[in-house]
């Protein structure tokens, strides 16, 4: 089981929780998870390679804020502010007229315990058609620097362009997956090749 599901979802609630945190009934179920979706890709779309961890949605009645954890808050603020109002601007077109939003970005301070900023790295990489060994080594020399307690990488696909696709991993320290109080955090991606498309998976145990 811990070998197949989504860790993160695995471990809800015993020390995960939701990034979307709201409740609701009927159409507007619906409706706000069709807003989420929304809200998080135009978010990675507009903010690529600003080193994003993690997106977070609450809402209450008619009020929603939306919170950015990222790497590199000065991209995302710019200055004097302008970058982060400019931004809320543009969500202020998305979502619902009837409801109000805050925007918060907070720094990630340790990017390298992040899956996502470690992914997004990856895939920029693999992108950019720097050999796959290449980048699952950095990948995993980073998770060692780290204070982590292991984590593995996985490529999948037509890795620097061979005829058939195969997968490769590359794992260090620990990784207990079917250990459910084991704080694991996990991400999940596709890089865009000249070959075609590479699936990128990152495990990170803290």
């Amino acid at each position: 089981m811990g070998q197949k599901v989504n860790p993160k979802i695995f471990r809800i609630p015993f020390n995960k929780w939701w990034d979307s945190k709201w409740f609701a009934n009927g159409f507007k179920y619906r409706f706000f998870v069709e807003e989420d979706e929304k809200i998080r890709k135009f978010i990675k779309k507009q903010l690529k390679n600003t080193g994003i961890s993690n997106i977070e949605i609450e809402r209450a009645n008619n009020y929603l804020k939306i919170t950015i954890y990222t790497a590199k808050p000065g991209l995302i603020i710019g200055k004097g502010g302008i970058g982060a109002q400019k931004l809320k601007q543009e969500l202020e077109k998305i979502i619902s007229q009837d409801e109000t939003l805050e925007l918060a970005v907070i720094e990630e301070k340790d990017s390298d315990l992040s899956p996502n900023c470690l992914l997004e790295e990856a895939i920029e990489s693999l992108e950019k058609r720097v050999p796959y060994r290449r980048v699952m080594k950095r990948v995993i020399e980073r998770i060692e620097k780290s204070k982590a307690k292991g984590g593995k990488i996985v490529l999948r696909g037509r890795l620097d362009g061979v005829e058939i696709a195969r997968q490769e991993k590359m794992t260090c320290g620990k990784l207990p997956l079917h250990t459910l109080k084991a704080d694991i955090n996990y991400s999940r991606g596709t890089a865009f090749t000249t070959y075609g498309t590479v699936g990128v998976k990152i495990w990170i145990y803290r």
